[in-house]
């Protein structure tokens, strides 16, 4: 048993009974900015000191059980080992799971998320897988109880995806999705194809954490904003009007269009929000280069060669190459069963941290 070191979590208890005392202050009450972020702050610490009690109590009592085998009944004895080798054994978990709620976290974390999903190798083969990621992962945000709001849709005449952009929101919707940024590989006889032979094809796709107000400050002196009207394939979703807006910022060269929303003025406030974000992105890589490298890396140019995982429909199964985990269940993935996947790469993230803490 490793002895888990107290210090910070001591720090944390006595920053958690501050907070108890603060959020009851009614001067403070009375800002609801400020209450609302201590309020946040010490719902984030509320799980890391109640853990930190189990490991007080489960350590009292493990110290108890070794004193108790200096008995002289043997009986009793034997009783306190089996509880001591009982509570070892709690302690030993409680650490760990303590190790991993103090991993410094992505500040992005509690955040929602943009997707942006395009076809990159394999013509309308691509776009139609691409349509069917897009329809994966609302199914995944349903699954979730989280609020899917389309932003773009360019589609085929065969019913592809040309480009999308939709946001997502939620519970820790960027926790759960930012591992899916890259390329996705997929491997298949197309229904295009006449011969049954198997084809393979690539999507990219980026999850950005979306911006708030407070992240970015766009200055109109940058932006020219355009309108013009929606249409999709084969004259679907045409509209009359010229309520589709496409903002173009000048010191980035970053383009967003918004046509989803039935008026102008919702299509530009959701423009300007996906606009934020993609800023947002664009000025993180800026700062900090390792961010901007794990965000090539996880995109990359769409060649079939970068690829974070593959769709292989003859076997039925999808394959992450990023950490070797393969599932066989490759209906039901695509019908929005990624919890398996997700969460084996959450803990593959964990492991790596825990690793480099060490």
């Amino acid at each position: 048993m490793r002895e888990i070191k107290t210090e910070k979590l001591d720090a944390i208890e006595a920053r958690f009974a501050a907070l108890e005392e603060k959020v009851q202050d009614p001067t403070l009450i009375a800002d609801n900015k400020v209450w609302a972020e201590l309020c946040r702050e010490r719902a984030e610490l509320a799980p890391i000191v109640e853990k930190y009690e189990q490991l007080k109590k489960a350590t009292s009592d493990y110290r108890d059980a070794i004193e108790m085998q200096k008995s002289d009944d043997q009986e009793f004895v034997l009783l306190a080992k089996e509880e001591s080798a009982a509570l070892e054994e709690e302690i030993e978990t409680i650490e760990s799971e303590l190790k991993i709620m103090l991993l410094p976290k992505d500040p992005n974390d509690g955040k929602n998320a943009v997707l942006e999903i395009r076809p990159a190798a394999g013509g309308e083969e691509a776009a139609l897988f691409a349509a069917e990621l897009c329809r994966m992962y609302k199914m995944f945000a349903e699954r979730k109880r989280w609020q899917v709001e389309d932003v773009t849709l360019n589609e085929t005449e065969l019913g592809g995806v040309k480009e999308a952009t939709f946001g997502v929101s939620g519970k820790d919707v960027f926790s759960f999705l930012k591992f899916e940024s890259g390329v996705h590989r997929v491997q298949r006889v197309p229904v295009t194809e006449t011969q049954g032979r198997v084809h393979t094809s690539t999507v990219t796709v980026a999850v950005l954490p979306e911006a708030e107000t407070v992240d970015v400050e766009i200055n109109e002196k940058d932006i020219k904003i355009d309108t013009f009207r929606a249409s999709g394939a084969g004259g679907q979703h045409i509209n009359k009007t010229d309520s589709a807006i496409r903002i173009t910022h000048f010191p980035t060269g970053i383009v967003v269009t918004c046509q989803d929303q039935r008026s102008q003025t919702k299509n530009k406030e959701r423009a300007m929000q996906v606009l934020a974000t993609k800023l947002y992105d664009y000025y993180q890589g800026q700062k900090d280069e390792e961010y901007a490298s794990l965000r090539k890396g996880q995109v990359g140019t769409g060649d079939r060669s970068e690829r974070i995982r593959t769709y292989n429909f003859p076997q039925g199964r999808v394959t992450d190459h990023r950490i070797g985990f393969t599932l066989y269940n490759i209906d039901e993935f695509m019908n929005g069963d990624l919890d398996k996947m997700i969460e084996a790469l959450r803990i593959a993230d964990q492991t790596r941290k825990l690793e480099g803490s060490e």
